[in-house]
């Protein structure tokens, strides 16, 4: 891969093996180097393979042995004596205190040594008991010496409260040896190297208890009562191992293989069982195992070898089997044998094409059952390549007629001016009779149709450029006004255009069968033809695969290995495309629909902005010169790509001005020589000119310069660590090639570590090669600092392949043609973008489905609000709005789905998280309402439920927030409802404490008066009565209206002003 900007390409491979191939699991546990014991197994291997040789031979299990070894020194060969040694254990198991009996003769000063080894699955030859003594006295005599041999705990008894991990052991070894003082046996020395001096030894074997039959300790402790409690009901439980398969499934739907670089990558788990485990790490070196594959193949390898499936350790180094495919259709296998040899073999039978058939590789392995998934689908794939050679033969026969034809009728023509004008200007001559019958005919009606109606465009054309031209002819129709009308005629062309090998009709088929745009919608139909697309490498079949994959909708399974398989092809691809001036190619940009201003400033080499941008470029303004450059150079914002204008206001702006950013643009063109003759020495010039105006890309570029051209690795990484310094992503990344390929100056070596991190810190600032280099690694899991990750891998992979520059010419013909008010076109476009999974274009198309419904309801099978608003939701960084949407569509219930108020609270949430106000409006709407907002989503906003207890503190708290995060100055919808919300308490306590002082004040005013008309009643009865002509008192209390009359003439007479505070003195 070539080098980015200024960057450097694709660090050169290291390893000496074939090619990786397309499809092949990987294991970061495989065999290590011929001869070596894995790690953790015991201190000597050597020992413990002699010990697997006693024990088949020898089992004594605890009895009295007779095979005593006895060894005499030279010098003493002629004394009558002979050292001897051997012991009898009273008890044959392993207890925690065994008596052992050791009678022994000694016919020099010695020293007696004792000793258990233990083995188990895990580890071997583990020293758990030791003991020796002196014999210095005692010479030439037998001697009988009791030993209480003690054993661990956890070897001895059962799981308790306190041993909590008993081990089970496999084998026991007690054995014993004699050394001489005089030959290098004392106290003193090494129990390894005193073994070695031995003159006599024995051994012997105990036989050892399983973990369940052992007795429980006595611990002499006495437990709480809730402690002894939970022990006793456990304590009789015996716990059972998982069930674990030892058959792993390496893929479970069909792959499309497109035959380049790339392929599945695999890693086989680790059993969770400690003695599986441990078994399965010991047949390393001895595999046995059987592999089944289901294959169909189009054609052979068209390399040398072609990858079907191999073995990767963590070492990036190939293991048992490797499995390729020749040239010819044979099988080519490559295993590396225990001795440390490789072999090779090749089979001399070749594998059928245009079939399926299983492929079963067995390593002494047994039968596996692996029947073909999919059934259905791999039949209509079947019959799509039957169909497909037909026309293809159609196709190619008729190409070759009208070569023939154009031979022979230019060979007799007459030569005039009347005849060069008419076939200048006239209409083509075709060829109107075809030698097929007419059942064929009767078959293909619009692949002949079509062929008639077309000219051959040159001698030597294709049948990839036929099918090409078939599309074109096809598409056309969709320009008109009401183009998705014409699917009916367009549809057969696409489907013989796809048989043609132009798989960007296979798209098509594709999209329009999965959504029902204007044909009946068939899941199996799409995917047949997304996966014909993905096969024939078509950049958006490939992307759609992958997104299929990684989400698991469409009746995709959810397979992230598989997603990664097709991102990171088309990952790959994108730097190159990028670099590359031809094809239908534009700059993938994120322009939204509902952003009005976004919209305003897209123009093109007519419009008001290019104009304008290019008359301040003609007077020099350094600024406007860029950016038209970049647009021109890249296809931004509307305008066409042309790089042979763009280098025209690049050359301009760095030799008449001195901005750096020009400069430094100018000289990289001039150093690839892109749109322009190469000098590389003006190049350089301006690289330097540009650095010393303290551009970071262009200290950056001065060790691309010093690293490709003068291979000076030591000035190369001089200037990268400066540019890295001060910022530079591309920098980064070379640092990191640089330890990769290990010639960075003065680190001796490959550093993978090293520049796994320089990788991660370009890819954070938005490199291409860096992130797909940390994708591969978050695959693969093979360094410490990327641990296995396939989901971060995938999003990695993904965010590299949508920006494609084909997926970008798809998204800018469909915002041309909303721009221009071609709804059929601007919907057709959008849909085949938005089912690749950018986020961008689904938000639009929805966008889109929501401003025309009618056209929505009327083309396409699905619907399109629901499906392309949940889409995005699911999306890296979705947008607010779209969580706004879907809660939206959760609360009110839309078509097919009912009301959710849980769901709409969880999107509200996630929007209002993004600081959009409007999710926080809608939580308290919906607390207003009644609804309960659940502990976890406060937990998610940050909002604690125990300051926050009553729902009037939560919506005080929504609102603050709300109004907090709104982007207006004056009052806003939040600053409104939380002014309201405070009136309405405010008003409420005022209210309460009104009615408590006016209940009161009722209260006391009847008491009151009642108390006075009782004494009132009795000083009547005593009195005489008042006189008729005398009034009553005018201090007596009388009911006083509400509003005098004259209080209400006034009111009337005044004109109102509602809500106008009076001014204050």
């Amino acid at each position: 891969m070539q080098r980015r900007g200024a960057g450097l390409g694709w660090p050169r491979q290291q390893q000496q093996q074939p090619p990786p191939p397309a499809v092949g699991p990987r294991s970061a546990a495989m065999a290590p180097p011929s001869g070596c014991v894995p790690p953790g197994l015991g201190g000597r291997p050597a020992c413990a393979l002699l010990l697997l040789c006693y024990l088949n031979f020898v089992p004594s299990l605890g009895r009295q042995t007779s095979l005593t070894t006895s060894v005499t020194p030279k010098a003493e060969q002629s004394m009558a004596y002979k050292d001897f040694i051997y012991f009898t254990v009273f008890e044959g198991n392993v207890r925690n205190i065994s008596e052992v009996s050791v009678e022994y003769l000694c016919s020099q000063p010695c020293v007696v040594n004792l000793e258990a080894v233990v083995s188990s699955d895990f580890r071997s030859s583990i020293p758990v008991y030791k003991k020796r003594w002196k014999n210095e006295k005692h010479l030439h005599t037998s001697r009988t010496h009791l030993v209480h041999v003690k054993f661990p705990s956890i070897m001895v008894y059962r799981d308790d409260y306190f041993i909590r991990h008993s081990i089970s052991v496999s084998v026991v070894v007690l054995r014993a040896w004699i050394t001489h003082k005089h030959s290098g046996g004392d106290v003193n020395v090494k129990w390894e190297e005193n073994l070695l001096h031995a003159v006599a030894k024995n051994y012997t074997l105990l036989k050892t208890v399983p973990p369940f039959e052992r007795p429980f300790k006595d611990h002499q402790v006495c437990l709480e009562w809730n402690m002894d409690y939970i022990w006793s009901l456990r304590a009789n439980k015996i716990p059972q191992c998982p069930f674990e398969n030892d058959v792993v499934t390496l893929l479970g739907f069909l792959y499309a293989s497109s035959g380049e670089n790339t392929g599945i990558v695999k890693k086989l788990l680790r059993f969770q069982n400690r003695e599986l485990e441990a078994t399965r790490y010991q047949r390393i070196d001895y595999p046995v195992f059987t592999v089944s594959l289901w294959l169909y193949l189009l054609h052979y390898c068209k390399a040398n070898l072609c990858g079907i499936l191999y073995f990767v350790d963590s070492n990036e180094m190939y293991g048992t089997p490797s499995v390729f495919l020749t040239e010819e259709g044979n099988l080519h296998i490559q295993m590396h044998l225990v001795k440390g040899e490789d072999l090779a073999v090749k089979t001399k039978f070749t594998l059928p094409l245009k079939e399926w058939f299983r492929l079963d590789i067995s390593f002494n392995g047994g039968q596996i059952f692996n029947p073909l998934l999919e059934k259905q689908l791999a039949e209509q794939i079947k019959i799509y390549y039957e169909r497909c050679a037909e026309v293809q033969e159609i196709v190619s026969v008729y190409t070759s007629m009208v070569q023939q034809g154009d031979r022979s009728h230019r060979a007799c023509d007459l030569r005039n001016s009347y005849l060069d004008l008419n076939r200048r200007y006239g209409r083509p001559a075709t060829c109107r009779v075809f030698p097929w019958e007419k059942e064929l005919r009767a078959q293909h009606p619009n692949l002949f149709q079509a062929l008639l109606e077309m000219a051959p465009t040159s001698q030597n054309e294709s049948v990839l450029g036929i099918g090409g031209r078939i599309f074109e002819k096809a598409v056309e129709r969709f320009f008109r006004v009401d183009g998705l009308h014409q699917m009916s005629s367009v549809v057969p062309l696409l489907m013989d255009s796809s048989c043609c090998g132009y798989h960007k009709a296979s798209y098509y088929l594709a999209v329009f069968y999965e959504t029902g745009l204007n044909v009946p919608q068939n899941q199996l139909q799409g995917m047949l033809y997304s996966l014909v697309g993905g096969q024939g490498s078509e950049r958006l079949s490939s992307m759609n695969l992958g997104y299929k994959h990684y989400q698991g909708v469409d009746s995709y399974p959810l397979d992230w290995e598989l997603s990664y398989a097709y991102y990171s092809n088309i990952a790959t691809k994108t730097p190159l495309d990028q670099h590359t001036l031809q094809g239908d190619q534009a700059y993938v940009e994120a322009i939204r629909l509902k952003d009005d201003e976004i919209l305003k400033v897209q123009t093109k080499e007519d419009g008001d902005v290019f104009m304008w941008l290019k008359h301040e470029a003609t007077r020099g303004n350094a600024a406007a010169q860029q950016r038209l450059a970049q647009m021109l150079f890249w296809g931004q914002q509307g305008v066409a790509k042309n790089p042979e204008a763009a280098i025209e206001w690049y050359a301009k702006g760095a030799l008449e001005t001195e901005d750096p950013a020009l400069i430094y643009d100018y000289a990289i063109v001039l150093f690839k020589g892109q749109g322009v003759k190469k000098n590389r020495r003006l190049a350089l010039e301006l690289m330097k000119k540009a650095a010393s105006k303290g551009l970071h890309q262009a200290v950056n570029g001065l060790g691309w310069y010093y690293h490709k051209f003068k291979k000076n690795y030591v000035k190369a990484a001089k200037y990268w660590l400066k540019a890295e310094e001060m910022g530079n992503p591309d920098a980064s990344y070379n640092l990191g090639v640089l330890y990769l390929d290990g010639i960075f100056p003065g680190v001796p070596g490959r550093n993978q570590t090293l520049a796994g991190e320089y990788f991660h810190k370009a890819a954070q600032g938005g490199h291409i090669e860096g992130t797909l280099w940390c994708s591969l690694y978050y695959m693969t899991g093979n360094l410490e600092t990327f641990p296995r990750d396939p989901e971060k891998a995938v999003v990695w992979a993904k965010y590299i392949a949508e920006k494609n520059g084909y997926l970008g010419h798809v998204i800018r013909k469909g915002l041309n043609a909303y721009l221009e008010g071609s709804w059929h076109e601007a919907l057709l476009y959008y849909v085949l973008a938005a089912e690749t999974g950018i986020e961008v274009s689904q938000t639009n198309l929805a966008h889109i489905c929501e401003e025309r419904p009618d056209l929505a309801k009327r083309y396409l099978g699905v619907n399109c609000v629901w499906r392309y608003y949940n889409f995005s939701v699911f999306q890296i960084d979705a947008p607010s709005f779209a969580y706004l949407k879907m809660g939206d569509l959760y609360y009110y219930g839309h078509q097919n789905q009912s009301q959710d108020l849980e769901l709409s609270v969880q999107m509200y949430a996630q929007a209002a998280l993004d600081g959009d106000s409007q999710g926080f409006f809608n939580l308290a709407l919906l607390i207003e309402e009644g609804a309960i907002i659940p502990h976890h989503i406060l937990d998610f906003l940050e909002i604690d439920p125990t300051i926050h207890s009553s729902n009037v503190s939560i919506l005080q708290e929504l609102y603050e927030r709300c109004w907090n995060h709104s982007s207006e100055e004056s009052l806003s919808p939040c600053s409104l409802a939380w002014l309201y919300l405070h009136l309405r308490l405010i008003w409420g306590t005022v209210l309460h404490s009104a009615l408590t002082y006016f209940l009161g004040t009722f209260l006391l005013s009847v008491l009151i008066a009642w108390t006075v008309q009782y004494f009132q009643s009795i000083s009547a009865n005593r009195s005489n009565l008042t006189p008729a002509g005398v009034s009553p008192d005018p201090t007596t209390p009388t009911a006083s209206p509400a509003v005098t009359p004259a209080a209400d003439a006034s009111a009337q007479d005044q004109p109102t002003v509602a809500n106008t505070p009076e001014p204050r003195g």
